[in-house]
């Protein structure tokens, strides 16, 4: 039997997340902002309807907003999380295989299912994560990764289909392909687009009619795979196991402008912390550590400067402690005053497992204590919350205020903090 893969994401995704607390915001349009609650990264099907346009930023909508009584929400990554999670575990029990590839898309290896029998198992698994979860999500359904993104696509563009959509049947793809334009493709940006244009090509039709040669010459390979793609052939396996990790970074906007190194150097130690956290999950470290900061291009006339230091360390290590200190040293050695700074951060590549990397010489240091201890920093954290136990250097709450980004319209994390959980009281 061919391969067939399934695309299932959840709707409005972190807008769906905030009306599965709030009964009221079910008919009412929501829009969740990004960091610093500056645009708009989530809009429900209202909110798109009244011209609110993706990564709008918010200060051009306010007078929309108000006067159209649109629900505003600060970005609520732990409840995100925690939700995608559990439609996940979902999905496990429908498919043998599946690829997690972002927090709100998961691909589904559904060879198994009989062709004629995929469309119903997409009802069952929608109306399944909608019981369990309460999120509303779409399912595409194609032979190819791309051809099931795009058959997701129609699924939420197309009302009478009932959330699901099949392009298995090449008949189907010879009926849906010429009426879709070239950028809800897969892999397709503008520039792509451009090329294609040149091409001859208007639709998905056009695209998949091409001789794959010309295409690999101007688009390099990932333009030819898509040709395939879109035929039908499969180029893209499922990455039921996460691909190492090549590189991290930690990156902040400041809820304001910062101007004095104390509280620059509290944001980069808390970045640096942050840092090791991510490596410790993965099992990696880095031997060496980018630093940067740089002031906004939008601060009109203010000078303006962009600076940053590599430092490298002894040895490769997933320490915060070590990382805070390279990091601190690291953003001293560039520190200029003068100018007013909006946003830091840490940049690590070429990472390695701790065991595999070579001991150094001179500046070695105790692997055995320091895995100890972050293991020790790590399960406090786990138990009573990010942020529960953390290097000083960071700062205490309050001072963090001058420098963390905003969350200023942010509801509680329902479902991963103990004290922010909803309380009912019943009358006697």
């Amino acid at each position: 039997m061919s391969r067939s893969f399934a695309l299932i994401d959840g709707n409005s995704f972190y807008c769906s997340c905030e009306r599965l607390f709030d009964p009221k915001l079910r008919r009412r349009p929501v829009i969740v902002l990004s960091n610093n609650d500056g645009c708009a990264v989530s809009r429900t099907a209202e909110a798109k309807a009244l011209g609110v346009r993706m990564a709008t930023p918010m200060f051009m909508i306010r007078d929309l907003v108000r006067r159209e009584g649109i629900a505003v929400f600060s970005s609520n990554y732990a409840l995100y999380g925690d939700i995608s999670r559990r439609m996940n575990e979902v999905y496990q029990r429908f498919a043998p295989d599946i690829e997690i590839y972002s927090i709100d898309e998961s691909f589904l290896d559904v060879t198994d299912i009989e062709p004629e029998q995929r469309e119903e198992f997409g009802r069952d698994l929608r109306s399944t994560v909608s019981t369990w979860t309460g999120i509303p999500t779409c399912v595409g359904i194609g032979p190819t990764k791309t051809l099931a993104k795009l058959a997701n696509h129609i699924a939420k563009t197309t009302p009478q289909l009932g959330g699901v959509c099949d392009l298995t049947s090449a008949s189907v793809r010879k009926e849906w392909l010429p009426a879709i334009a070239l950028g809800e493709v897969w892999g397709i940006g503008r520039s792509s687009q451009a090329k294609l244009a040149a091409l001859g090509c208007r639709t998905v039709a056009d695209v998949a009619a091409l001789d794959p040669r010309p295409v690999r010459k101007a688009m390099t390979v990932v333009g030819e795979r898509i040709i395939h793609e879109l035929r039908g052939t499969p180029c893209l396996d499922l990455e039921s196991v996460t691909p190492t990790r090549k590189g991290c970074a930690v990156t902040r906007c400041f809820s304001g402008r910062v101007d004095e190194l104390e509280v620059l150097l509290e944001a980069v130690a808390s970045h640096a912390t942050r840092l090791g956290e991510k490596l410790r999950q993965h099992g990696l470290a880095t031997d060496h550590v980018t630093v940067f900061y740089h002031t906004s291009e939008h601060d009109r006339g203010e000078p303006q400067r962009s600076v940053s230091f590599t430092v490298d360390l002894p040895e490769a290590s997933n320490d915060s402690l070590v990382l805070v200190r390279a990091a601190r040293w690291g953003a001293k050695r560039i520190w200029k005053a003068g100018y007013r700074y909006s946003k830091a951060g840490l940049v690590t590549v070429d990472l390695v497992p701790p065991e595999a990397s070579q001991r150094a010489l001179i500046g070695a240091f105790d692997r055995d204590a320091s895995g100890r201890l972050m293991a020790a920093l790590d399960a406090c954290n786990k138990r009573f919350g990010r942020g529960s136990v953390f290097p000083a250097s960071t700062g205490i709450e309050r001072q963090r205020q001058r420098w963390q980004t905003k969350f200023e319209m942010r509801t509680p994390r329902y479902t991963t903090r103990i004290e922010e959980v909803p309380i009912v009281l019943a009358r006697a």
